[in-house]
């Protein structure tokens, strides 16, 4: 296998080599493509496909990459790809002259060419612009993976995206619909009156979720800082200004593991509506879901991963303990004390080290036993207090929270509350949180004092939602892994 790798190595070398040995004789006959600056397209190759009744016999100028090449002494075809697709061209020494039609002959696979000439159809009926120029705009001095049957090394499509977008040209599909998805919930939410807002990104406080961050330090100030594990708290800070409808959506940052679904940064919306609650969250995230799968997708009957998924209304909604009891038989209403609780929770099998609170089991049984078996979309109401540090508490049992999250194929997709106005509870509820962070817990919330200082103003009754838009374009696109819908995704260095 060595001497194969080091075989492999010793030829892209050597194509390498003899790639740039002709850019260097270009270079040296004054025809280096590198110095041209602009190159005037009329037309791609979607355009000549959509027109061919129009532009058939009539002159175009296309560029693109070199994917196919196939010479046949004075006459030639080369395929080439632009952003919108293949366009086939006929070469020939007639129409070219011999010194360009033997240029012509030295291009390689992954060059960039401009080609100006006719639109018409060969015998076998394809599309195709017979060249009367073709320009060099761009050598490849490296070659294309696999000799262009496709890159499928994940690893390397991930680390080397742009290779992959060249040899994978349909993996521009998901990020094109990517782009759809983002623009048609920010249109539902702006058709609803909310404003969008952008808050810092680098904070001197990690709020508004349970998380690690990222830590960085700013010079000049001369104070660590954080890059935001959540926009929560500022969010909500506006709505204590005036605001009632405000969203965000942007990159949030998380220093933790990295698996199918979760990548150290990703993209997240938040949202806040003064005047409404947890209910008024379930009926929007419902709402939002099915009009954007409909406007991107066409339907609302989905595919992921081999599962049909029905997002029509009404999505399923039952709180935590009565899924559990669904799933486990096991009623924790009827369970009271911490000791009863983590008993419950070693006989069912849980990891449990002493004795822990009765919320923190429930929510531990719902993670472990109930989680992976809600396929169709699902909202998961009431958690418990201590896992929910920023949440209304249930008048009917404050020992729960006007919380929910909501999944599809097992797998959260968003989080909402009623949110906690009173400034009080909030101060007593940061404090248990910073003696959990002082006690180890690097997840554990901060003590924000410039929010309950926000709170202390008045903060009308809101309903908050927050909805993970990577997971959404996963389940809209079906795609496996996160990796499959970020561009860029984060990847330990090789060296």
């Amino acid at each position: 296998m060595e001497n194969n790798e080091n075989v492999e190595e010793l030829d892209l070398n050597q194509l390498m080599k003899i790639r740039r040995e002709k850019l260097e004789e270009l270079q040296a006959n004054g025809k280096d493509p590198f110095e041209i600056t602009k190159y005037n397209r009329t037309h791609v190759s979607q355009q000549i496909r959509d027109n061919y009744a129009e532009l058939e016999q009539k002159d175009v100028t296309i560029a693109g990459r070199i994917i196919a090449k196939r010479i046949m002494g004075k006459a030639s075809f080369c395929t080439i790809q632009d952003s919108t697709g293949k366009m086939q061209s006929y070469v020939s020494i007639n129409d070219l002259g011999e010194e360009s039609y033997k240029l012509f002959k030295t291009y390689d696979i992954g060059d960039i060419i401009g080609i100006t000439g006719f639109v018409f159809k060969t015998r076998t009926e394809e599309i195709s612009v017979h060249a009367k120029e073709v320009t060099l705009l761009t050598k490849s001095l490296r070659p294309l993976p696999e000799k262009f049957h496709g890159l499928k090394d994940t690893d390397l499509r991930y680390r080397q995206r742009y290779v992959d977008l060249i040899v994978n040209p349909e993996v521009k599909n998901t990020f094109e619909l990517r782009s759809k998805i983002i623009r048609e919930v920010k249109k539902y939410l702006d058709d609803l009156g909310y404003l969008e807002v952008d808050t810092p990104i680098l904070n001197t406080i990690a709020g508004g979720a349970a998380a690690r961050p990222f830590i960085t330090h700013h010079n000049t100030l001369d104070i660590d800082m954080y890059l935001r594990i959540a926009n929560e708290l500022y969010l909500k800070r506006l709505i204590v200004g005036g605001f009632d409808k405000v969203y965000e959506m942007g990159r949030m940052f998380r220093n933790e593991g990295m698996d199918i679904k979760h990548n150290p940064e990703f993209t997240n919306i938040e949202l806040y509506s003064a005047y409404e609650d947890y209910n008024d969250m379930m009926n929007l995230t419902e709402d939002l879901v099915r009009t954007v799968a409909k406007n991107v997708l066409g339907k609302t009957d989905i595919t992921y991963q081999g599962t049909e998924i029905d997002l029509t209304s009404p999505w399923k909604r039952i709180s935590m303990i009565d899924a559990i009891k669904e799933v486990t038989g096991i009623d924790f209403n009827k369970i009271e004390t911490d000791e009863e609780a983590t008993k419950i929770a070693k006989d069912a099998g849980l990891e449990v080290e002493g004795i822990m609170a009765r919320g923190n089991i429930i929510n531990l049984m719902f993670e472990e036993k109930v989680e992976d078996t809600l396929i169709q979309p699902t909202f998961i109401y009431d958690y418990p207090i201590e896992v929910s540090p920023l949440t209304k508490k249930k008048k009917s049992d404050p020992r729960l929270t006007e919380r929910f999250e909501v999944f599809i194929g097992g797998r959260e997709y968003g989080n909402a509350y009623s949110e906690l106005n009173d400034p009080i509870d909030q101060y007593e509820r940061f404090k248990r949180q910073a003696e959990l962070r002082e006690a180890g817990d690097e997840e554990a919330n901060m003590m924000d004092e410039d929010f309950i200082n926000a709170l202390e103003y008045g903060m009308p009754p809101t309903g908050g939602l927050g909805i993970g838009i990577d997971r959404l374009i996963m389940l809209l696109t079906d795609s496996a892994s996160i990796r499959d819908v970020l561009l860029f995704p984060t990847m330990k260095p090789l060296n």
